[in-house]
């Protein structure tokens, strides 16, 4: 084991398995000559040469239709998105062209494609940048999507994304890409779907993922200082959903909160929270809790981005209402 950076483990990732698989090339706004908006695929054009790592103009339809069409015939191209937010203009291509494929052919058309790039808020860039897209893309039959939290998750998962014959919509972080973690020297992959307890216990569930992970853990440290155990799983996977994982911990302790960073309408917590009354409302001493961004476009403001975001200290406090303490 070793420790990286997110960035690296990204960067690993891709070089891992473009050295193995030869139909496999990256493309997208400043990955090449640039060596990534955020150095992710730094090194990669001096190894692989200009034909597979590909500066595009800045036009995310465009591009977009261009590595749908080449995973149709037969390659397997990972985008890159400097940002979710721009891939709005791309949206027609990754729901329209590639979630949708292989059901409009008949199956006889395969996408093997990976959309990747930051996710969600990343400090004062206003509105317009700071969205988080889980739930829109795991909204679309036909989309794969991942929200890792830690570097060691998104190398595995990344892989398996690339050797994925489906369309993958992965989600990362601009605040997370220097984050550091422990990496295996060897290969390995983690399973698309699979979430995973990062931390048991016994009186709560917490359910999270992506960069809000920390807030998670933060708060179970916390609590764990007053008695109170908080079993804390991350998705990881948001589709396909790992509910066996969540029903099976609100079993143990029969009481459920989630935690995530996007708006509250149509979450992913409102799916959870379906799932869980549907499988496990006989196991539940309490009512199903959730925290999320408040329901507003998102502020520059320092002061108003604390307030817009779920805290630790609101994750603890929700806790001890959950407890009816």
């Amino acid at each position: 084991m070793r420790e990286i950076q997110f960035r690296e483990a990204i960067c690993e990732a891709m070089s891992e398995e473009m050295r193995r698989d030869e139909s496999v090339f990256l493309l997208g706004e400043e990955v090449a000559e640039y060596n990534g908006a955020y150095k992710a695929s730094k090194g990669m054009l001096d190894e692989f040469g200009a034909k597979r790592v590909i500066d595009t103009p800045i036009a995310e339809l465009g591009f977009s239709g261009i590595a749908v069409g080449a995973a149709m015939n037969g390659l397997r191209p990972i985008v890159e998105f400097m940002t979710w937010n721009f891939a709005i203009l791309a949206a027609d291509q990754i729901i329209n062209s590639a979630a949708k494929m292989l059901q409009m052919s008949g199956g006889q058309y395969n996408v093997p494609i990976v959309f990747r790039g930051p996710n969600g808020q990343a400090g004062q860039l206003a509105a317009t940048h700071s969205q988080s897209f889980e739930s829109m893309y795991a909204h679309i039959p036909g989309l794969k999507v991942i929200t890792p939290s830690n570097p060691y998750d998104a190398k595995g998962l990344l892989k398996a994304a690339i050797r994925d014959n489906d369309p993958v919509v992965f989600f990362e972080s601009e605040k997370r890409y220097g984050d550091k973690g422990l990496v295996p020297d060897g290969e390995y992959i983690i399973p698309i779907g699979l979430a995973d307890v990062k931390k048991e216990g016994t009186d709560i569930t917490l359910v999270s993922f992506g960069k809000i992970m920390k807030v998670a853990l933060a708060a179970a440290a916390e609590l764990e200082k007053e008695g109170i155990s908080m079993e804390v799983i991350d998705l990881r996977t948001i589709r396909p959903l790992d509910i066996d994982t969540i029903v099976n911990s609100v079993k143990k302790t029969n009481r459920l909160i989630i935690l995530e960073e996007s708006w509250p309408v149509a979450s992913i917590s409102t799916e959870i929270a379906y799932r869980v009354q549907r499988h496990a409302f006989d196991y539940l001493d309490a009512p199903i809790r959730r925290l999320t961004q408040s329901d507003t476009p998102f502020a520059f403001a320092t002061t108003l981005i604390e307030a817009a975001l779920p805290q630790v200290a609101d994750v603890v406090k929700t806790a001890k209402e959950v407890l009816y303490r």
